[in-house]
């Protein structure tokens, strides 16, 4: 293995490290914020579900963001470590400034700078990217759907019961939609980082003549995202579970059981989907059922602010590097 190859997926322990902190508050928030966990049992126990995903989950978002967004034919070493960069700094940045992001749009937009300033947007697979963007706006619009339904669902079904009997029953509920939407996360999330790994090998010529995901890969790849959730990007864990809407643990199980729902059907197409876009979705869906007035509107224009900067983003800064460095060695 050459030292850049090393360097490349220690690069991408690092982003997947940073994805586990940005994304602990999609998987905690919610529990935190209604009090049926305290923070540090929550982020264990969302860390914990991050990792068993590596029992139940294949690698079809892994073979998406290796061979499905670039032409590994047409992209070199440089050109990765180039997108990985513009992935981690935009990252970076989002999870100290308490923005939740999509950090796998970040790794997209990375990609695509990196290759486009290679190669041209020939090297571009325009299917996957497609598929991918459609996403960006499907992903919130599904959480949102689906969270309404189970929002108004539940709400119906328990209309005539005392609260104080409902808030307990939903609190361990809670546990259940929590441990599922982790498990979701980690399925989505962690393939993101073996994808950039296994493109990497394969671009190296360590992985013969078909692309393919080594188990070593795919188990670190879930170890190190488990340690970044449970480090915590707690700035953002605030942002999510605390300024859109004040939320109850009826609430917080809609929103994760819908949000689960859409990162399961997503692992098995294949989809990199943004598990910040559907649980932002769904707490906004749980937030406007009971009132629009319920939810922050405010906080909910910054977050997609965010949002829309994401792959533009990350694209300039892949787009820069990779100049940069084809410039000053004269590659």
């Amino acid at each position: 293995m050459t030292t850049l190859v090393v360097i490349i997926i220690l690069l991408a322990f690092l982003f997947d490290f940073y994805n586990g902190m940005n994304d602990a508050a999609n998987s905690i928030a919610t529990v935190v914020a209604t009090k049926v966990l305290p923070p540090r049992l929550a982020v264990l126990w969302a860390a914990t579900f991050n990792f068993l995903a590596v029992f139940l989950f294949g690698v079809a978002v892994a073979k998406t963001i290796g061979k499905g967004v670039v032409d590994p034919l047409m992209v070199n070493e440089i050109t990765i470590f180039s997108g990985l960069i513009g992935a981690i700094v935009c990252s970076a940045i989002a999870t100290h400034m308490g923005f939740p992001i999509s950090i796998s749009h970040a790794l997209i937009g990375g990609l695509v700078g990196a290759g486009i300033a290679k190669a041209g947007p020939a090297c571009i697979v325009w299917s996957g990217l497609t598929k991918t963007i459609i996403f960006i706006f499907a992903a919130p619009l599904l959480g949102f759907a689906v969270a309404t339904v189970f929002s108004i669902a539940t709400t119906w079904i328990v209309r005539n019961k005392q609260p104080s009997k409902i808030d307990r029953y939903f609190r361990g509920l809670q546990l259940c939609s929590a441990a599922a939407y982790s498990l979701g996360h980690g399925s989505n999330d962690a393939q993101k980082t073996m994808g950039i790994i296994a493109l990497t090998l394969f671009n190296a010529g360590l992985l013969g003549d078909t692309f393919r995901v080594p188990l070593w890969v795919v188990f670190a790849s879930y170890s190190i995202i488990s340690l970044g959730t449970f480090i915590g990007g707690w700035r953002v864990i605030a942002t999510l579970g605390d300024k859109i809407t004040k939320l109850r643990p009826i609430d917080g199980f809609c929103a994760e059981t819908a949000s689960a729902i859409t990162l399961f059907f997503a692992a098995a197409a294949g989809i990199p989907a943004s598990t910040t876009h559907t649980i932002t979705g769904g707490i906004v869906a749980v937030g406007a059922t009971k009132r629009m007035s319920a939810v922050r509107w405010v906080v909910a224009r910054r977050i997609v602010g965010a949002w829309i900067l994401t792959i533009p983003f990350a694209l300039s800064v892949s787009f820069c590097v990779q100049k940069f460095i084809v410039w000053a060695w004269g590659l």
